[in-house]
């Protein structure tokens, strides 16, 4: 099941699922929207649905949102790739390194980059996103995939001055908004398969910097959320970013970095397309 949401940003948004032919099929008749209070039900009530009894749903001219409003809580995991580790210089985790990220990070896919004048090296990183479905507190890691409703496309932007010069925790460098671009579909686990098998790839200006593999990952995405329960209760609708591959801005010699008009694209094979333009706050 492919699922996606169109409306503005502050306003209601229209829950869709694509059918067989990807055209978007409306379903608020069904369920008024994909929240952290449907989540858990979504497969009951939509699978065995015959979609094409469903009305279709104009998408022109209409902004793409995240394909679940928004989460709890967005958790973060560092230095998830061997790859990516080697670049950064730092040894590879011998447990899954964990941050958040602050709410109003999360946008659509498509949504502007916000520029700050205090920023000096916005970087870019494509992830996996894993989307919670059920609870889970102390679950094992067979168990673990049985808690997640399925994945989709983040862009983990970073302020890296903010993150490793500012002193503290990374949360600094990672949570300006518009910092956790997601979508533009989430993908059910049943219809992605292994997690661990995705290629992923980012783009700027036309230039392909990141092309990965999750095959590369130090922990994978059942061990992650196996692990993050030990501590954490995971909730319907929780995000993960799962870590990034090698070709982010900071890892290049010397470092390149985004500045408002550069025009970033990311992609999971499977997940979509999400692209963003860096945009200039105004100076107030």
């Amino acid at each position: 099941m492919r699922l996606m949401r169109y409306g503005a940003r502050d306003g209601a948004k229209t829950p869709v699922v694509l059918d067989a032919a990807g055209q978007g099929r409306d379903v608020s008749s069904l369920v008024p929207d994909f929240t952290p209070e449907t989540i858990p039900t979504l497969r009951k009530i939509l699978d065995g649905v015959d979609l094409e009894s469903l009305p279709l749903f104009e998408t022109k001219d209409q902004r793409i949102a995240a394909p679940v409003s928004q989460p709890r809580n967005i958790w973060g995991v560092g230095l998830n790739y061997s790859d990516h580790a080697a670049e950064s210089g730092m040894d590879v985790p011998t447990e899954p390194i964990l941050f958040t990220k602050a709410s109003r990070t999360y946008c659509g896919p498509n949504d502007p980059l916000l520029y700050s004048k205090e920023m000096s090296k916005l970087d870019w990183e494509v992830e996996l996103g894993v989307v919670i479905g059920h609870t889970a507190l102390n679950v094992s890691r067979d168990q673990a995939l049985d808690h997640v409703l399925g994945y989709c496309v983040v862009n983990d932007v970073s302020e890296r001055a903010w993150q490793a010069e500012r002193g503290g925790q990374w949360v600094k460098g990672k949570s300006f908004p518009n910092f956790c671009p997601t979508g533009p579909v989430l993908v059910t686990g049943d219809e992605v398969g292994d997690p661990g098998k995705l290629s992923l790839w980012a783009e700027v200006n036309g230039e392909r910097l990141q092309n990965g593999t999750t095959e590369k990952m130090v922990f994978d995405v059942a061990t992650i959320v196996s692990y993050m329960s030990e501590f954490i209760q995971l909730e319907p609708g929780d995000l993960i970013c799962t870590g990034t591959p090698p070709g982010v801005g900071m890892g290049f010699k010397p470092p390149r970095y985004l500045s408002p008009g550069d025009r970033v694209r990311l992609s999971v094979q499977g997940l979509g397309e999400q692209e963003q333009v860096v945009e200039r706050l105004p100076v107030r």
